[in-house]
């Protein structure tokens, strides 16, 4: 099937490379997830050539998935009964992961995006897990407003994912966007996401490949060499987990483009936090070694493609 309205810019272009990605992985018999609904979104878009950047990251994607998908479960079982995705691309969580009875998933992201998603999801009659509600915002606008008029609600613990976002925006609102998920988060609150930092960036492998995404809208735009400390000054208390661990708990050689024998200080973070009663400071991430790791509307609108 074709739709009218598809992801072919941005950021938004990225959300197919990554269902390619999953949809790679839920045809092995050796899975780590299962995905059903990947492949049709890449049908639904009618590309023919695996993407380059899907290729080189497909075992990190995997991997990033999988942490993904291991921490709402254990957010579930911690208590939290509403989780939000932030830029939530072509997620399919709420239709493939088991959830807890009454449990509340939000998705925000730009209204085409959505519209293309909720079609392919459509015609293949996907049912939601859980109670799911898609909010169709823009997070150069306010997007906390339309969230709150979902009807989410701010008294209870949140489980909050920000993945494959926020290297595509500026410090400045990448700083902003964490403050108004930290506005919206009661204690016990969690919070996963993904973020790369300078090394990363100028790893050979990656040059043609970032030049190809700066070309249809999705230029990366900011970097972390600290994420625990980033987090603490925000209200989390972060753990980084390494996917040197993650490959090794899961059976799966490390990933090339994450493995510090082949990229030494280049790093791809996974990490999640949870929610403090204040800010707090942590040790920089390369002063804790990887088992103590384990325990702006300009570029917002340039990222969405607009």
């Amino acid at each position: 099937m074709t739709t009218q309205v598809r992801p072919t810019s941005g950021v938004s272009r990225t959300a197919v490379i990554i269902a390619q990605a999953r949809a790679t992985e839920d045809a092995r018999p050796d899975r780590l997830f299962t995905d059903p609904y990947a492949q049709s979104f890449v049908d639904a878009v009618g590309w023919i050539q695996v993407a380059e950047a899907g290729r080189l990251n497909q075992g990190h994607f995997v991997l990033r998935t999988r942490f993904f998908d291991d921490y709402f479960r254990g957010a579930a079982q911690a208590g939290c009964r509403q989780a939000v995705l932030v830029a939530a691309g072509l997620d399919t969580r709420a239709f493939r992961l088991d959830w807890p009875d009454g449990f509340r998933l939000f998705e925000i992201d730009l209204p085409g995006l959505m519209a293309f998603k909720e079609a392919v999801l459509g015609v293949r009659q996907a049912r939601p897990a859980c109670d799911r509600t898609a909010v169709r915002a823009d997070l150069r606008d306010d997007w906390p407003a339309a969230l709150l008029t979902a009807g989410f609600d701010p008294q209870q613990p949140t489980a909050w994912l920000v993945e494959g976002l926020m290297m595509y925006l500026e410090p400045a609102d990448n700083d902003l966007l964490l403050d108004r998920i930290g506005s919206l988060s009661a204690p016990g609150s969690r919070l996963a996401i993904e973020h790369i930092n300078q090394a990363y960036t100028e790893l050979p492998q990656m040059r043609a490949v970032h030049e190809r995404l700066r070309k249809v809208g999705a230029a990366w735009r900011s970097t972390v060499e600290d994420p625990r400390s980033w987090l603490g000054r925000h209200g989390w208390a972060a753990t980084v987990v390494p996917q040197t661990e993650l490959a090794a708990r899961h059976g799966r050689p490390v990933p090339e483009l994450t493995d510090p024998e082949r990229v030494g200080a280049a790093r791809m973070w996974l990490v999640e936090a949870v929610r403090t009663d204040e800010a707090e400071s942590a040790a920089p991430a390369d002063q804790v070694s990887e088992g103590e790791q384990t325990d702006r509307a300009g570029a917002l609108r340039a990222a969405a493609g607009g």
